[in-house]
């Protein structure tokens, strides 16, 4: 974990495997793009067209939004509205940083917390799709819902480990002594 020990080795070891998940999420969206693109073609020049290959269109998809979210969290890439954060206290915006990635942990927990049974459930009748020519492993795409929410409350844990390094370094900073405001 980067060499180092406690928070700060912690916070480096969830970033580099965010960041591997997010590389991995951009092979898929190269793949995708490029499955689609073959997909349009082979549709409108030739008049063919494979179930198969358009349920794998939307597997991408889901795989390239279940593994991207805790990506976009660590990027900062998710919607927030800054027309009031932007005017708030350097307190203030730490509150409203630390609720608001609580949240986003709860609720990450949550749908995992309900999502095991249905994938469990998807894997023990080794569910395929219902289409014919349809892709057979129904149950791996499934299995990616839970995934992806552990990636987001992993993502949330580091965010939260920063949010306290960084509070207690600006601390330090503003009144020269150790310590949390």
């Amino acid at each position: 974990m980067n060499g180092r020990k406690g928070p700060v080795g912690l916070v480096g070891g969830i970033e580099s495997l965010i960041d591997g998940v997010g590389r991995l999420t951009l092979w898929v969206t190269l793949l995708m793009i490029g499955l689609v693109a073959t997909n349009v073609l082979l549709r409108y020049l030739f008049s063919f067209g494979s179930v198969w290959a358009q349920e794998l269109e939307w597997h991408l998809l889901a795989a390239l939004i279940l593994l991207g979210m805790s990506y976009a969290l660590q990027r900062g890439d998710n919607v927030r509205v800054d027309l009031f954060y932007a005017g708030y206290s350097p307190r203030a915006k730490f509150v409203v940083d630390v609720v608001s990635v609580l949240l986003m942990l709860v609720v990450s927990l949550l749908f995992v917390k309900l999502s095991l049974n249905y994938v469990a459930q998807s894997w023990s009748i080794n569910e395929t799709s219902p289409d014919p020519g349809g892709i057979p492993w129904r149950w791996a795409i499934k299995s990616l819902i839970p995934l992806g929410y552990v990636l987001v409350a992993l993502q949330s844990v580091g965010a939260l480990l920063r949010l306290y390094l960084e509070h207690g370094k600006a601390t330090v900073n503003e009144t020269g002594k150790g310590g949390h405001v």
